[in-house]
């Protein structure tokens, strides 16, 4: 009989322990220790790769450029190909995807958008526009060695806003 008292008795205590832990509350935390709120830290690491410099993406390889015979026809973006706007084309990047183009040999650069795919020809890893060679030097050689690098994107909420596409200011009217 003490057996089966002290197996009630235990199982009582085993049911009251299991209840009283499953309602605990978790432990509190000083605000000091509390995180900031996740839109808060994402501005502050946008403001950071913005002034700091930082690449998303960086990549090293061939350059080359295209231009003659593709004038006025669709890049894969759905655009037309235009010889004196700075495009590019690039294997796998978004279109709209801007990349700042190092000429490693001559140390210019230039900012360039993607909206064709290329270059097909290996090791190429980017087929720039005419007026993009032009201006790092790669017309005369055809093909360079280059270092690019993409362009932090701008906060987009920004542009979700309705606002006037002309310079605001609530001062002046």
């Amino acid at each position: 009989m003490k057996i089966s008292s002290l197996k009630i008795l235990f199982s009582i205590f085993g049911l009251v322990f299991l209840l009283g832990t499953s309602c605990a509350t978790p432990a509190l935390r000083s605000a000091a220790y509390s995180s900031p709120p996740l839109e808060s830290s994402r501005q502050d690491l946008m403001s950071l790769i913005q002034s700091e410099g930082f690449s998303i993406f960086r990549q090293e390889g061939l350059a080359s450029w295209y231009g003659p015979g593709f004038y006025g026809r669709k890049t894969a973006s759905g655009s037309r190909f235009k010889k004196e706007a700075f495009t590019c084309a690039h294997r796998s990047l978004s279109f709209g995807t801007r990349l700042v183009v190092k000429n490693l040999e001559t140390g210019k650069s230039v900012e360039v958008l993607v909206n064709d795919r290329g270059p097909y020809v290996a090791p190429r890893i980017l087929d720039l526009s005419y007026a993009a060679a032009r201006e790092i030097g790669v017309l005369k050689t055809g093909v360079a060695k280059v270092e690019i690098k993409e362009v932090a994107k701008q906060d987009t909420r920004l542009s979700q806003l309705d606002l006037p596409s002309r310079n605001f200011s609530p001062l002046s009217e």
